[in-house]
């Protein structure tokens, strides 16, 4: 900037020309220059405090923004820095085949410790304790002077043990919101449903996954955030799982059984609509895994699929079903029964003497050992077998469990002559109540094989054929008369048609050596309606004994077949089966006089 001078010459020489002071003009530049300074100084001045005062106006905004989105949020904890990937906690319902609810999530919440933000360690030790009694107060107070700066005190809490922590005003103990794995119907389908519980964990989040059951098989679809929280649909119906749990409880407890299972399975699609392991649990509570002894007595083993068991009489349908369709025999067929029937150091006998010959009907209905070992002699070992593998027997049941693989059937080291003997009756061979299902229905609905799936289906499985329609007409009529005049009367449902075949087998001692005396395992396999097939229904017992009369009695015929035809007419009408009434002869009326 170029700065006016004072004193310009020629303003000089112009005063003095004209007899003036030259100072004055001195002067008055210097006031003008001071006047403009002043001027300039004061615009400047007045921009400053303009942007100031817009800037002030600013942060007051930004602070009243915030303040007032502070007001309608909800209040919580202060979290700790996570580190790592996103922890997705959403898993998707499960679902019966009506689409009531099985499992699903609730939002709870977490409890934790800075032990270095605490006032007081002993006193908040002190407090926990008496809101969580299995908290102990010495290793509470250990822990909070300790050198640790955090610390899980529970995984989830409900709401009233939320209030009761915060009423303990103890600025070290945090809450992390979290969500949690419900099971609103608590022990029912338990074995079905498996159990979930968490993996990784942050204070503000934790993952959900499965531990056992579908839950686990399915755990990648569940917890999959690309199905937008469509729900997993189960075959099950809840109805009918909850008439079936309860009375094969209490005929359990009738029995005197250790143990008890149960399948129910549409004969035609495959599709398990309940089953059923006793003793069970309540998987909101997930008891731990047993370290010592036979896991199956552990209320977490699943009977009916990890439970493999030498199942007896159930199997020598398979054996005259077979030999029917080797066309070895029909229904009519004289079988010799003379026994004992000897090979080698091994004999096998009958219940009962049933005399020197039986029909092939008859075989089943009396249930004839020697009977379908001769039968069993004639198919051959290399074709029964392949007719058992054929029916799924032989290998891991497909359902879709995590525990499914280790219910393996046990199959004899070489399948001699007097294995295809045994077997064809239910010994030498352990199969689980699942697999006995399946086969069951593969032989009764058609000829057909079907798996057993837990998945909702609506189309009939078009499997590969095992028999004819023929031979299992024959097999369903054979099974209809084991009812009628066999060792399964006490089976019978008025309406429904029911048809079976009992099982009792000893159950083999611990370690091997032998059979006991005193303990079965007790299996009744049925079809209703016999006529026209839509179910097969599994009752298995372990160890039963019924006490009413003056001996004990162990049988099938007196222990699993009574439940299961209290079974059938509870879960029949909830199926939608209308029972068939026969129509009563039409009375008549004669006109008399005397």
């Amino acid at each position: 900037m170029i700065r006016k001078p004072l004193r310009p010459l020629a303003s000089i020489l112009r005063a003095r020309a004209e007899g003036e002071n030259p100072d004055d003009i001195a002067a008055e530049n210097l006031r003008r220059r001071h006047e403009d300074m002043r001027d300039k100084s004061r615009k400047r001045a007045e921009g400053r405090l303009l942007m100031l005062g817009v800037a002030f106006m600013g942060l007051f905004l930004v602070v009243g923004a915030k303040m007032g989105a502070l007001s309608a949020s909800d209040p919580r904890e202060p979290q700790a820095a996570a580190h790592g990937s996103q922890i997705l906690a959403q898993r998707s319902d499960i679902v019966d085949r009506n689409g009531r609810i099985l499992a699903t999530n609730i939002e709870t919440y977490s409890l934790y410790a800075h032990p270095r933000d605490m006032i007081d360690p002993t006193a908040a030790a002190m407090g926990l304790a008496e809101i969580f009694p299995e908290l102990k107060t010495e290793e509470l107070v250990e822990d909070f002077n300790g050198e640790r700066a955090f610390l899980w005190i529970r995984r989830q809490i409900s709401p009233e043990q939320m209030q009761a922590v915060h009423d303990l005003g103890e600025p070290g103990l945090l809450f992390g919101p979290r969500e949690m794995r419900l099971y609103p119907n608590g022990n029912l389908a338990a074995h079905i449903l498996g159990g979930a519980s968490y993996g990784r964990e942050a204070v503000a989040s934790a993952e959900v996954i499965g531990v056992a059951g579908v839950e686990k098989r399915f755990d990648d679809f569940l917890r999959d955030p690309s199905n937008e929280g469509a729900p997993l649909q189960l075959s099950i119906d809840l109805t009918v799982q909850d008439a079936s749990e309860r009375v094969l409880q209490g005929g359990m407890m009738l029995m005197n059984a250790k143990g008890a299972s149960s399948v129910l399975m549409d004969v035609h699609t495959g599709e398990i609509i309940s089953m059923v392991s006793l003793p069970d649990f309540d998987p909101n509570d997930r008891p731990q895994v047993l370290t010592t002894g036979d896991q199956s007595d552990s209320p977490l083993f699943n009977r009916a699929v990890q439970g493999v068991y030498e199942l007896g009489s159930v199997f020598k349908i398979f054996a005259v079903a077979q030999a029917n369709e080797l066309g070895l025999l029909n229904a009519n067929t004289m079988i010799n029964t003379q026994g004992p029937l000897q090979w080698g150091r091994f004999r096998i006998r009958d219940f009962h003497d049933y005399g020197r010959e039986l029909t092939a009907t008859d075989v089943i209905v009396k249930s004839s050992n020697i009977g379908t070992a001769r039968i069993a002699m004639q198919i051959g070992g290399e074709r029964q077998r392949d007719f058992l593998g054929e029916l799924g027997l032989l290998e891991a049941t497909p359902v879709e469990m995590a525990e499914a693989s280790s219910g393996r059937p046990l199959l004899p080291p070489n399948w001699s002559e007097i294995s295809t003997m045994t077997i064809s009756y239910g010994h030498g061979i352990s199969t689980s109540p699942v697999h006995l299902a399946a086969a069951y229905a593969s032989v009764l609905n058609g000829g057909t094989r079907v798996e057993p799936t837990l998945l909702r289906r609506d189309a009939v499985q078009n499997g590969p054929r095992v028999v004819s329609e023929q031979t299992s007409a024959m097999a369903r009529m054979m099974l209809r008369e084991v009812v009628v005049r066999g060792t399964a009367s006490f089976g019978e449902v008025p309406g429904y048609e029911v048809g079976g075949k009992t099982g009792t087998a000893d159950k083999p001692r611990e370690g091997g050596g032998g059979y006991y005396d005193d303990k079965v395992i007790a299996t009744f396999a049925s079809v209703f309606p016999a006529n026209n097939p839509r179910y097969v229904l599994i009752v298995t017992l372990d160890e039963p004994v019924e006490s009413s009369g003056d001996q004990p009695r162990r049988t099938a015929g007196w222990t699993a077949v009574p439940i299961a035809a209290e079974m059938i007419r509870r879960v029949a009408p909830l199926l939608g089966l209308r029972p068939e009434v026969e129509s009563l002869a039409p009375t008549s009326v004669s006109l008399t006089s005397n």
